[in-house]
């Protein structure tokens, strides 16, 4: 399994940003998953293999508005969530892809989208 490979593990997860898969990403290991799980703040890890989310809104226009800069910020790390909502929720998902589960990139992103 791999280890947390960012190289600035002193700033916090939300000032990172998310670094390229390489063929061969390996997902995080347990005791890596369990310690960056511990930053992002209501964050469930499902399975060792993903992140889930559910944030509440008022309405759906608020949701949307959500939605949409979780779109942007995923754009702009170059990782991207699956996404759920209807009125009042949206749900992120997140996981690597080419990693076929958690690596760092996802801890970082999910920090990130807290920030929004």
């Amino acid at each position: 399994m791999a280890e947390i490979q960012n190289s600035d593990h002193g700033s916090s997860l939300a000032e990172r940003h998310c670094v390229a898969c390489r063929g061969g990403t390996l997902p995080l290991d347990a005791q890596a998953i369990e310690s960056l799980r511990r930053q992002v703040e209501g964050w469930e890890v499902v399975d060792g293999h993903h992140l889930r989310k559910v944030y509440r809104f008022a309405d759906f226009r608020t949701a949307l508005a959500f939605v949409n800069r979780v779109g942007e910020v995923s754009e702009s790390e170059g990782h991207h969530p699956d996404i759920a909502f209807g009125w009042g929720r949206a749900e992120i998902t997140l996981w690597t892809h080419a990693a076929d589960g958690l690596t760092e990139n996802d801890f970082i992103l999910a920090a990130r989208i807290d920030r929004l």
